[in-house]
């Protein structure tokens, strides 16, 4: 298949299409082990990134890819590079390619469906294996999710590491795989070893034997790699250089010279009836296991054991030698078994047995079940933040929808308003936790069983979304639809965006909230002000993007990205981004009275509304300032001097930009007029210059002056943060009442001269 992508197939790039051919080989025999042994309808699995073209092959040998498929490898619309569950008609459980975050999604999705069992009983999915790499254990999101204790007594998980002892660029060190194995034990994981195959353990009983062993164990990797692809009596010499190195020739005396390096080279991962030993052993561990596997990269390969085999592609010459060793042809090397042989009839078994492409259970709720808005804040003075908080609370007693809500958090439960919802609906967990302090008075009641609706992680950004992400596919992977809810502190969005994007990559549906945003965290310093996130609301695929000002808009787009939730097809995961700046919830009065509560919210949904729109005359200037968030304040301070100072306002809250942007990035594709900032901007006006003002870098909303070609100044956070009170960071970056208004005479006086 390689070989066929990179010098048969037409290439019009004239670039190396790659594949990883040695990589894939190293795997060939575990992904057999899995695939046409062990593995049951209800695993779900990871297959390492460099595997897919065995995985590939595994799929068409039982017949679930068509001959044709095969030749598509890394070509637009045919079989990805690396496995994908949206890309590509294949059935993939997760997706690869990104380093780290696969052998961690089928442990975190393991989570979701032990939440799924305790909650709804019956789950489609019961053990979650993962086939990783060893240098994808460089990773430190890796060892992020290893040392949570939640994930510590998971019963239903195993990696295999192939440990092929090769990462992109070296050979790795061989006092590294004993450093891997402790780590992984000091986390409470069952640590198995598929180190030798039988015929090097024959050796080893062997008078001699032990010391063979021992001087193997003790071989520098890079040796060992030398002496597999050496002859007999360099294999020979090279023992005798080691300090047990004449015992141990005893144990190979016998052995011809021609037989020895494929002897050396017997290592486990390669020898199937120990795969298999130890894949049974690890499913009766009852706890997280890990199994390590040693391969050799490039196995059954001429370039087998080639330190720089990672990205070599065999030559023309070298695959006619790899055919002919298997007795096949340009044209037969595509052949599937006959259907009638005892191979083809145990791979039709084998594909009816994993049912891989297996249907989706219904979605168990609609958009009936989840409610408008719940009127959760009724207070005068809010801020978006405490809303969020009610509305939670109140989510839980919604009939059949407050039961599928799954809350969870990166050690902030207290600090993002969580608190309420987890006294009243629990924390979840698989461990024994006493709770010392279930008599003393508290904010926070953690009253921990299996009930939870709530799951506390530790500090690990990376962990949380990588968890938001496995639970927002619960339907898919395990049958039961979970609704899942994330808070975070807003500057932290950046430090877990692999993880969002792996989830979103993969078609989670799943809500976040940053909060608190921006500079109005003022006290907390720079370290703790974000201001890129909102560009990334924006920009990365399959999200909506709300920043709500006030606490009726906050159930708004609470309750609708629970609906995209719902819609499995179609829906797209959500961010809002909030605060915990007080917002006289009147300012919104004169709007509602304006358009009527269902109307404002369909505008709202849409991508915002205009607070103030002044007619426009011809002979007084004119201004169109857009905001989103927190700055609406002083926004319509600011709107309200400029009026009494004889400048026309039309003050946009664009609370939802990246609607507002995708609707009319897809109205210019189509090549029509028809958007919602056609509404907020009418005809009249589109001469008139835009400030826009974000407690966020300008730039993201700069982009509305585009739309019609006007004359834009944009205001936001041009650099980081420092601690100090709200309207010291403002005045700061030039986003407070006075610079907003100065800035604005200055846009109408270039405009409209003095």
């Amino acid at each position: 298949m390689i070989h066929h992508a990179n010098h048969v197939r037409h290439n019009p790039d004239k670039t190396k299409v790659g594949g990883h051919q040695a990589s894939a080989a190293s795997s060939v025999t575990i992904l057999t082990a899995l695939y046409f042994y062990f593995l049951r309808a209800s695993d779900r699995v990871l297959v390492k990134p460099h595997a897919s073209p065995v995985f590939y092959a595994a799929l068409y040998l039982m017949g679930l890819l068509p001959k044709s498929a095969l030749m598509t490898l890394r070509q637009f619309g045919g079989l990805q590079a690396y496995p994908s569950r949206t890309k590509e008609n294949a059935p993939v459980d997760f997706s690869g390619g990104s380093m780290g975050l696969g052998p961690v999604a089928p442990t975190f999705a393991a989570l979701a469906q032990q939440y799924a069992q305790a909650h709804f009983g019956d789950t489609t999915a019961d053990r979650f294996i993962a086939l990783s790499g060893d240098a994808e254990l460089d990773e430190g999101n890796i060892w992020e999710a290893l040392i949570e204790e939640e994930l510590q007594s998971l019963p239903n998980v195993i990696w295999i590491i192939d440990l092929n002892r090769q990462s992109l660029d070296r050979v790795t060190p061989g006092v590294r795989a004993a450093k891997l194995k402790q780590l992984f034990a000091a986390c409470r994981w069952n640590v198995l070893e598929a180190k030798y195959g039988h015929q090097l353990q024959r050796a080893f009983r062997q008078p001699g034997g032990e010391a063979l062993r021992r001087c193997i164990d003790d071989m520098e990797n890079e040796e060992y790699q030398h002496l597999i692809r050496s002859d007999g009596p360099t294999i020979r010499q090279a023992l005798t250089r080691h300090t047990q190195g004449r015992e141990a020739s005893r144990a190979i005396a016998h052995v011809p010279d021609d037989q020895l390096p494929r002897l050396l080279a017997n290592l486990g991962g390669h020898d199937m009836q120990l795969l298999l030993e130890k894949l049974h052993e690890a499913d009766q561990a009852g706890r997280p296991t890990v199994i390590f596997a040693y391969t050799i990269k490039g196995y059954g390969l001429p370039i087998y054991g080639d330190p720089a085999n990672h990205a070599a592609l065999l030559s023309e010459e070298r695959i006619c030698e790899l055919r002919a060793r298997f007795g096949l042809t340009a044209e037969s090397q595509w052949d599937a078994f006959d259907p009638d042989s005892p191979e083809g009839r145990w791979c039709a078994q084998r594909a009816a047995a994993l049912n891989l492409r297996r249907a989706i259970p219904p979605v168990p709720l609609t958009s009936d079940d989840v409610p408008a808005e719940l009127n959760a804040t009724q207070t005068p003075v809010a801020s978006t933040q405490e809303a969020f908080g009610r509305a939670l609370v109140r989510l839980a007693e919604v009939p059949r929808l407050g039961r599928r809500i799954v809350t969870s958090s990166a050690d902030v439960s207290i600090s993002t308003n969580l608190g309420g919802w987890i006294n009243k609906v629990g924390t979840f967990t698989l461990r024994q936790v006493t709770d010392y302090e279930a008599n003393r008075a508290r904010i926070l009641n953690w009253q921990f069983s299996l009930r939870g609706q709530h799951i506390e992680l530790g500090i690990a950004e990376m962990n949380l979304f990588s968890l938001l992400g496995q639970m927002g596919l619960s339907h898919e992977l395990i049958g039961q639809l979970l609704i899942p809810i994330g808070t975070v502190y807003d500057p932290f969005v950046c430090r877990a965006l692999d993880a969002i994007i792996y989830g979103l990559y993969s078609g989670a549906k799943f809500i976040f909230v940053g909060t608190p945003s921006g500079v109005t965290l003022a006290p907390e310093g720079g370290a703790h002000q974000s201001s890129v996130t909102s560009s990334l609301g924006i920009e990365l695929p399959n999200l909506d993007y709300y920043e709500p000002t006030f606490a009726i808009e906050t159930e708004w787009a609470l309750c609708e990205a629970i609906r995209q939730c719902l819609d499995r097809r179609y829906g797209r995961s959500s961010y809002l981004r909030l605060s915990t700046k007080p917002i006289e919830q009147s300012l919104l009065e004169p709007v509602l009275q304006r358009y009527g509560r269902d109307e404002l919210r369909a505008r709202f949904l849409r991508g915002g509304y205009a607070l103030l729109s002044d007619p426009v005359a011809p002979s007084e200037p004119y201004l169109h300032i857009v905001t989103t968030g927190v700055m609406l304040p002083e926004v319509l301070e600011a709107a309200h001097y400029l009026r009494e100072e004889g400048v026309r306002v039309n003050v946009i809250n664009l609370a939802s930009p990246r609607r507002a942007y995708d609707a009319w990035h897809a109205a210019q594709r189509r090549g029509d007029k028809a958007h919602h900032l056609a509404q907020l901007i009418p005809p009249e006006s589109r001469h008139a210059p835009i400030l826009t003002v974000h407690d966020a870098a300008p730039h993201a909303l700069a982009w509305v002056g585009s739309v019609f070609g006007q004359p834009t100044y944009a205001l936001g956070v041009t650099g980081f943060g420092q601690s100090g009170y709200r309207a010291d960071l403002y005045r700061y970056f030039e986003i407070d009442t006075e610079s907003i208004i100065r800035f604005a005479f200055a846009l109408v006086d270039e405009h409209w001269g003095n």
